[in-house]
């Protein structure tokens, strides 16, 4: 059966909290336990991330369609990982500011042409973490300088590449699949900046 809701109602919440523990808190993230009554009535509980930092993520490009990847073995996956180059931004603070420095952290590249092109809850039925996603145009090339806990490859491939890699499964990150499939579809309706 399926319930009839007006379109004013649909930012109602139909949750109720009875409670709220935090279970977990590290500089990155905090993790909280509620009890709630969910939206069938019923007596429930419901865990939620909070994370402390934007998720940042760049794709660069240049006049001739290439792009860059950084790859890493991702500890939470246990297995090696092709990704834009991406990283944390502090809320507070201009997320392009954070793109721009992470750009040029993992990659050595500066961008004078920035364009955000996606916004994206990245879990959103335990996490608020948000993404933004930019496209970084006019590149000039340095030397990166990756954090201690970065070990890093840099690959410059055809932008074409990269997407055949989201089609067949080779990347997975959902920063990079929507960074990717957006710039693709940009690029085949003319509206790529």
């Amino acid at each position: 059966m399926f319930n009839i809701v007006l379109m004013k109602d649909l930012h109602l919440n139909p949750w109720k909290t009875l409670s709220s523990e935090k279970i977990y808190e590290n500089p990155w993230i905090c993790l909280k336990e509620h009890q709630v009554i969910n939206p069938g009535g019923g007596k429930g509980i419901y865990g939620e991330v909070h994370f402390k930092n934007l998720a940042i993520g760049i794709l660069p490009l240049d006049e001739e369609n290439n792009t860059w990847l950084v790859g890493q073995y991702r500890f939470p996956l246990n297995q090696y990982s092709w990704e834009i180059p991406e990283g944390g931004g502090i809320l507070d603070t201009d997320p392009l500011l954070s793109a721009q420095r992470e750009l040029l952290e993992e990659t050595g590249i500066k961008a004078n042409a920035w364009t955000e092109i996606q916004r994206i809850h990245l879990s959103n039925s335990v996490s608020d973490e948000l993404g933004i996603i930019y496209l970084a145009r006019q590149l000039s090339f340095g030397e990166s300088s990756p954090e201690e806990s970065e070990d890093l490859i840099v690959r410059k491939l055809p932008f074409e590449t990269a997407y055949q890699m989201v089609l067949t499964g080779e990347i997975t990150d959902s920063l990079s699949v929507a960074a990717i499939l957006k710039v693709k579809i940009l690029h085949l309706t003319d509206k790529l900046v």
